[in-house]
């Protein structure tokens, strides 16, 4: 396998399902550093590992600052260190946290959603049944002649 191997901007837009202006999007933002032949992006195998990583982040709820921030620790060491596993412990407990703030708040949200409901469909019952009761007496009333 080739260590080197190099990828167009049209390869990883396409391997990643993404649009080529997210990548270059990506690389504006600093999270990605293509070397460059003329007007063409020449990405490494580094850009492309960046790249699942980003969108990998987006999925989980990390902000692009905060991926950058990850990798800006990372290319100060090169393997890494303890202040950016810190870092990531700390921004994952965060996004935990997150998401179980916003599973209570869909609970909250579907137990109101399921009471409003209910109400309604009583609410419904009740006019049909007072709907037909009025059909029906209606049906019993004598006619009047004249």
């Amino acid at each position: 396998m080739d260590i080197k191997k190099t990828y167009s901007i049209s390869e990883l837009a396409k391997e990643f399902d993404v649009t080529t202006r997210s990548v270059r999007f990506y690389e504006d933002q600093g999270l990605l550093h293509p070397t460059r032949r003329g007007q063409t992006r020449i990405f490494s195998s580094k850009d492309r590992v960046r790249l699942k990583l980003i969108l990998r982040g987006k999925r989980m709820g990390f902000s692009l600052s905060e991926t950058k921030e990850l990798f800006d620790l990372w290319d100060e060491t090169l393997s890494g260190n303890e202040k950016q596993l810190l870092l990531m412990l700390n921004t994952l407990a965060n996004k935990r946290a997150q998401l179980e703030q916003q599973k209570n708040d869909i609970a909250q949200a579907e137990m109101e959603m399921d009471t409003a409901e209910a109400r309604c469909r009583e609410a419904l019952a009740e006019l049909q049944k007072k709907k037909l009761q009025q059909a029906k007496a209606e049906k019993e009333e004598p006619v009047e002649q004249k």
